[in-house]
Parts: C-alpha cells; structure tokens; sequence
C-alpha cells in the first residue's frame, strides 16, 4: 500500500515500552558524542547569528535588552534540549516532536505535527539557512550593491542539491562534512569575540552607555525578539530526530545538549557584545549584512575573510538541518503517516535517501517565493507551537508514567518554564501584532484535519499511486 497500514486507533496513552517497532533496514549507529556536539552546534551556528543581531536590536530597541533576549534564548534552548533528552531516554526512536507526540498523545497530533513539518516548517528552514548562503556566497561578485535575485536564489538551490547528494551517500560523508564545518566557524566566532575583546578593551563602549534607553514595553514586539533571536538557537533539538543512529543514545544524547548549547550561547552573547563595540546601535540597524559592516570596522582589506567564513559556516549548519530533516519524513512515512516511498532507506549506502530528496525539493520551493524575514517569523511561530506539545507530553510522563525506565531525569521545573515560553511565543504576537502569514499557517494546519481523516482514518488511497512507488523504488535503489 502507499500507505503504511498501520492502527490509527492507537490508545492516547503510551504503553509500558514506549519504543516498540520492527523494521527489516535499520539505519547505521554511526554518530557518536563529538558528531552529536557538531550535529547540535554545527546546526546551531550558521546564519542567525550573522542575520538576526540587528532585527534582536530593532525590535527591543536598546543594545542591554537584545544582549538580554540572546541570554534568555539560550537558557530557553538549554531547557528544551534537556527535556528533550529526557524524553529521547525514554522513547528511543528517531523522529523529534513527531514520534514523541505519536506515542504520547496519538496518531492524529501526530500527523499533523508531521503534515506541517514535513511539507512547511523543515524545508522553509533550510531555504532561509541556503538564502542566507547565497546572500552571502556571490556577494564578492557584486562589490558596492545588492545581489540580483535570480543570482541569490540559484545559488541557494545549488546549495541545496550539493546537500542532497551529501547526505544520500552515506551518513559518515554527512557526519564528516559537518565536524569540519563546525571546526572551521568555531575558528571564524573566535576571531570576531578576541576581537571584540580587544576594541572594549581600548574603550570603545558608547554603546553601552545608557544601555536600557529606548527598550520596548510591548509583548509582542518582544516575542517577535525571540523569535528572531530563537532562529538563531535552532537545531537545540536536532539530536532527537537522529536517536536510532547514536551510539549509546541513553548517554550521549544529555552529554552533548549540556556541552554543545552552553557553549553556543556563551559564543553568541561574546559575539554580540564585539558587534556593539565596533558599531553604535544605529549603524547595527542600518546594516544589512551586521557580520560583514563588523568586518570593513575591523579587518578593513580582510573583510573577505568573513564573508567567506559566513558562507562556509552557513552552509555547515544547512548541512546539519538538512541531515535531521530528512529524518523526519522518513520517520512519519515508517509510521504511516507519509507516501510510504519516503519511508525506505537506499539498500547500500542505508540513508532515508527519497526523504532527503523529498525534503530537498520543498526547499527549493521554498525558495522561490519565499524571503528570510517572512520565512523565520513563520517557522518559528509553528515549531514552538509544536515544541509546546512535545514538552507538556513530557510532564504527562513525568506525572502519570513515573514508572517508565529512564537514564536521565530533568527536574519537573525545567519543561514547565519551556511550556510557559512556548504558550507566550506562540500567543504574543498573535494578540498584540497579527500577521497574515500566521493566519495562513493556522489554515494549513487545519487542512491537514481533512488529510487526516481522508488518506489515514479511512484510506481513500488512489490506485494508481502504487504502481508510482513501485518504479521509484527500482529507480531509486530502495527498500522499506
């Protein structure tokens, strides 16, 4: 069948051994704690923080308040990861928010959770992460205006297919690729915070003299902050759509959230501080790429060396998105939940090989139609409107399930602070600044009621899409 056959009846309570399943391929377990700290970090790292400083500023309105909103966001990722890992202990399956809220709460939550990611919300990532790379990547080819489009916009999609091959040959290539992007951005994040360091260190801090001036008092003018500033923390919780490929997942799934996002977040606000000591608020604002307006201030003549690094380091942490990404459809196609072609793995290299091509393709629509600001505000309304289910499903465990067998517990505080944040993110800038492009998700969301009942409740399967699978399956070497 197209689809898995699978019960959609499921009880919403999740049974003794929440991690039951069976599969004739399994995925390889080559990603051990130094892969999972670059998988995190390497994610983490790329364009937001060479993107999103100036619109943290915009729209907080002081240097002292944004500086803020980047410490609070990292503190909000720390929490999420070790909740997460929590739950990555308990479910030991690959798939995310997707699985976790499957075997919580059912299929129906569940498959709209992989109805919007899978279409929207991960393809609509990697395109602002690729857009952000090409920006970037021709702008030496443009010396003193903007970029064309059409220029952009390919690059970005040529970015996306070297991805795709990357990732579909073999997962050690993916793992790889990422180590050494991750090691190189360390390097560029170094030059910019000892930098940074120096110029404070000589006195150039007008930009923290009366540094609360002017902050905002509106709520959602805030959550829009952390928005942006969240943008930049995405990928805390890329290990978990990953967990059936770690080695000792029980151990090194907290290791790394508690070594990588600290790490990241120390990075980030050392980083901020050295982009308010070479500009002045104003000039932060009316730049339009802040790294590289830090690099003529700083570097002069090596201002290229920065550019180059924002695009190396970009194209590293689309690498990483687009690894766990793919992870995804694969994961809901296993369950049922997704064209059942997705769910196949290639039958040498054992990569979610159509997933990742699946996955590919959204992005470069995406792309077509789609800018970085609109693309970040959006997604991120929608994954923390899932990340809130995911966790209050963890505090169900935690509460009626205590019983369940864990290696790792976090305190019951912790998920209940990232719940609290996920309701105010996702409820803020609806009440106080509505947009239409929130309308227009919360729309897509509900079509995927009538999917639901349609292609999985009662399946309405046409025919003809079997003889489809059957010739991508010999075409595209897999098997379930």
């Amino acid at each position: 069948s197209i689809m898995r056959k699978k019960k959609t009846t499921d009880p919403p309570h999740p049974p003794a051994d929440l991690s039951e399943g069976k599969e004739k391929l399994r995925l390889k377990q080559e990603v051990g704690l130094m892969s999972g700290m670059s998988l995190i970090a390497g994610t983490m790292i790329g364009s937001g923080i060479f993107m999103s400083p100036e619109w943290v500023l915009y729209h907080m309105g002081s240097p002292a308040s944004s500086l803020l909103v980047w410490a609070a966001c990292g503190v909000l990722a720390t929490f999420g990861a070790l909740s997460y890992a929590e739950l990555g202990t308990i479910i030991k399956e690959s798939g995310g928010e997707y699985i976790y809220i499957l075997r919580i709460f059912g299929p129906f939550p569940a498959f709209l959770c992989a109805y919007t990611s899978v279409i929207l919300v991960r393809p609509a990532g990697l395109a602002a992460m690729c857009l952000s790379f090409a920006e970037y990547a021709v702008a030496p080819f443009y010396p003193g205006c903007s970029a064309p489009q059409v220029a952009v916009k390919c690059t970005a999609a040529a970015c996306i297919l070297i991805l795709a091959v990357i990732n579909c040959l073999n997962v050690r290539l993916a793992t790889s690729v990422m180590n050494i992007f991750t090691a190189a951005k360390l390097l560029v994040l170094l030059v910019i915070v000892v930098a940074g360091l120096v110029l404070l260190a000589k006195g150039q801090t007008q930009s923290f003299q009366n540094a609360f001036q002017n902050t905002t008092t509106s709520i959602g003018a805030v959550g829009v902050a952390f928005y942006q500033g969240l943008w930049s923390y995405d990928g805390w919780n890329n290990l978990n759509y990953v967990t059936e490929e770690l080695k000792k997942p029980e151990v090194t799934l907290p290791r790394a959230v508690m070594i990588a996002i600290p790490l990241v977040t120390c990075l980030y606000l050392l980083i901020n501080v050295s982009y308010l000591a070479a500009m002045t608020p104003s000039e932060m604002l009316s730049s339009g790429a802040v790294a590289v307006t830090w690099g003529d201030k700083v570097l002069g003549n090596w201002t290229w060396l920065i550019t180059l690094s924002v695009a190396l380091s970009t194209f590293g942490s689309s690498n990483g998105s687009f690894f766990s990404g793919g992870r995804m459809a694969y994961i809901a196609a296993r369950e049922g939940h997704m064209p059942d072609i997705l769910s196949m793995a290639h039958i040498r290299g054992l990569t979610p090989s159509p997933a990742l091509l699946f996955t590919a393709a959204m992005s470069i629509i995406m792309i077509i139609s789609g800018t970085f600001t609109t693309i970040v505000n959006s997604v991120s309304f929608i994954t923390w409107l899932f990340y809130g289910t995911t966790i209050s499903g963890l505090l169900y465990l935690k509460i009626k399930k205590p019983e369940l067998p864990r290696s790792y517990k976090v305190p019951i505080i912790i998920p209940i602070i990232v719940l609290i944040s996920a309701v105010y993110l996702v409820l803020a800038p609806i009440i106080d600044q509505p947009q239409t492009e929130i309308f227009y998700i919360i729309l897509f969301i509900f079509s995927g009621i009538i999917l639901y009942f349609s292609l999985i409740r009662f399946k309405c399967h046409p025919r003809f899409l079997q003889r489809v699978t059957l010739h991508l399956q010999l075409l595209l070497e897999v098997a379930p």
